[in-house]
């Protein structure tokens, strides 16, 4: 298994009420993320905060990002 590499991106959206949010990857690709997924454990972040995550792909074969960091 390849080890996951950090890309930088901005929150494109983040609904506090479901927790759940996407990120834009710089090439504008939308990758999305549950509040777990915050690394810093806030649980809440703003849209149009620059971030770094991982991608990997979730249970559901797509494509998800985890330890999302703001930058």
């Amino acid at each position: 298994m390849a080890a996951l590499r950090p890309e930088a991106g901005v929150v494109a959206r983040f609904d506090d009420a479901s927790g759940i949010g996407q990120v834009a990857d710089r090439a504008g690709v939308l990758v999305d993320f549950h509040c777990v997924s915050i690394a810093d454990g806030s649980r809440r972040i703003a849209e149009g905060a620059p971030v770094t995550f991982l991608r990997r792909t979730g249970p559901t074969g797509r494509s998800e990002a985890v330890a999302v960091t703001p930058s």
